[in-house]
């Protein structure tokens, strides 16, 4: 279990919503992450993806795609509601619970500084280093 607070007065961190493992978008913003991870940790934050995925799911998602970046499984939507991510909408005619795909930038004084919600997962990645670069130099961006 990951605990956010631990990070609290150590390192920024982004905390990023996304629908499920393997699909087309889900993947091109985790190998996005991935490949740009260095990146974040010189700027002292850390990457988190969450969705109602389990942990066998994240495990095969990485292994299949080279993702680096910590995928956290939360299955029950317990953080996914705290983050309130989950939107209620009809499909084919049938309420059905959906995953937004969102991102949350928090400081190290564990202070939620930017918010990105319907995201394009293309350029997504380089709009959240932008936000993390701002804050480590002092500015907010939001």
């Amino acid at each position: 279990m990951t605990d956010l607070s631990s990070y609290r007065g150590k390192k920024n961190v982004v905390l990023y919503f996304y629908p499920k493992d393997g699909t087309p978008a889900c993947t091109i913003q985790a190998i996005g992450f991935s490949d740009r991870e260095n990146e974040f940790k010189k700027l002292d934050t850390i990457v988190f993806g969450v969705s109602r995925d389990d942990v066998l799911s994240h495990q095969a998602f990485r292994d299949t795609h080279g993702i680096t970046v910590e995928l956290l499984a939360d299955t029950e939507e317990e953080v996914c509601r705290l983050y309130d991510v989950i939107q209620n909408k009809i499909v084919d005619g049938h309420p059905k619970s959906c995953l937004l795909r969102s991102t949350f930038i928090i400081d190290k004084k564990g202070v939620v500084r930017h918010i990105l919600q319907d995201v394009n997962p293309k350029v997504h990645v380089e709009e959240v280093l932008k936000v993390c670069k701002a804050l480590t130099n002092g500015k907010h961006a939001n």
